[in-house]
């Protein structure tokens, strides 16, 4: 018999990362797609390479923050307006939800604040380690179906960035009003020896954080009879 020709094996490469959820909603006003076409190219962060906070603001920060999925980002303009010797990048996908915080940053004249409205997984890996004090996961989208619960931000891989990217002591900050999704966070955070959950008592997680202004996601939960949960966890030193 006559062997057959065999086919090239394909080389293995690392998994592609797939983004989920809407990108894009109603048509922008004027004013904010004038914004996502001015401003955003001038705030958006550079992870085709590694990235240099030091770099990226117009002053030394003295901390990184990072917000990851920011949705219209009333919090991050709050917090960036009230800390403006600290950096601040926000991710987010949603064009909208950029538009809007875009928004407040011109409005509030906010220098400390730059964007990637793409995946967080890119600055994640882009950061140097080290480099963030505190990580926000406000509100995720839960991924309430079985089969798409993989979807959920808090996962084995992504903790293991949050705990390469934080600063011995930095916080990772995550509030949801889903039971499931709670439960979800703190059995994976048990399989990460790097954080400690800093509650002590069980008000503590139903406590907001300090500072807390409050969402609009936090709002429409709070009216539909929805109780949230507030974790924050402690990278351990290395």
């Amino acid at each position: 018999m006559t062997a057959q020709t065999q086919k090239p094996q394909p080389q293995n490469t690392l998994p592609q990362k797939t983004l989920h959820g809407r990108r894009r909603g109603k048509t922008l006003r004027a004013h904010h797609q004038r914004l996502v076409d001015e401003l955003l190219p001038r705030l958006k962060v550079d992870v085709s390479k590694p990235i240099e906070p030091a770099a990226l603001f117009p002053f030394t920060p003295q901390a990184l923050w990072l917000e990851i999925g920011f949705g219209g980002g009333e919090h991050l303009a709050h917090r960036a307006a009230e800390n403006p010797e600290t950096g601040f990048i926000g991710c987010e996908p949603f064009v909208n939800g950029v538009a809007k915080l875009l928004a407040e940053v011109e409005a509030r004249g906010l220098e400390n604040v730059r964007l990637h409205d793409d995946d967080a997984r890119d600055v994640l890996d882009a950061l140097p380690e080290a480099s963030v004090e505190r990580i926000y996961l406000l509100y995720p989208d839960p991924w309430p179906k079985k089969k798409h619960k993989k979807r959920r931000f808090v996962s084995d891989d992504n903790l293991a960035r949050f705990a390469r990217v934080l600063k011995d002591g930095g916080l990772f900050h995550f509030a949801s009003d889903i039971p499931d999704y709670v439960r979800w966070t703190l059995t994976h955070k048990v399989r990460h020896a790097e954080f400690e959950w800093l509650a002590e008592r069980p008000a503590d997680w139903r406590r907001p954080f300090e500072g807390w202004p409050g969402t609009r996601y936090e709002e429409k939960a709070l009216k539909a009879g929805r109780v949230p949960s507030y974790l924050t966890f402690r990278r351990r030193p290395r």
